[in-house]
């Protein structure tokens, strides 16, 4: 695990890098804390193939989503980017590059973002 950045100053970005070992394939994440919005990528490669921006609504319990890099219908980003909006109440940006994106296999991503989440709270 890899940090860097203070957070102290407003404006500032904080950057958080870690990585786990799920199923037989080594996951990468890469955090980055901006004042009101948070932007992570998740991948095994350097690629940024998807992209989708989640936010709450004061109108709906759900957070709204929508994908803006890459294929519509792959909706892994914009999934978790609304699972983890809702969990920070922030504006949340998600990189879900990873070919895997079976329902149990994007709980063990979402498992250990929150369990990074518990370790490090001010970095998220």
């Amino acid at each position: 695990m890899e940090a860097a950045g203070s957070g102290a100053a407003p404006g500032c970005i904080d950057l958080h890098d870690f990585s786990g070992q799920l199923g037989e394939q080594r996951v990468h994440f890469h955090a980055m804390r901006l004042q009101d919005s948070l932007f992570l990528w998740v991948g095994a490669a350097p690629a940024l193939s998807s992209l989708a921006v989640a936010m709450c609504s004061p109108r709906d319990s759900v957070p709204v989503s929508t994908s803006l890099l890459g294929d519509p219908s792959d909706t892994a980003s914009a999934c978790l980017a609304q699972r983890l909006a809702k969990k920070t109440k922030k504006q949340v940006f998600v990189s879900y590059n990873l070919p895997n994106t079976d329902s149990s296999f994007t709980l063990l991503i979402e498992n250990r973002i929150k369990e990074e989440m518990m370790a490090f709270p001010e970095k998220f």
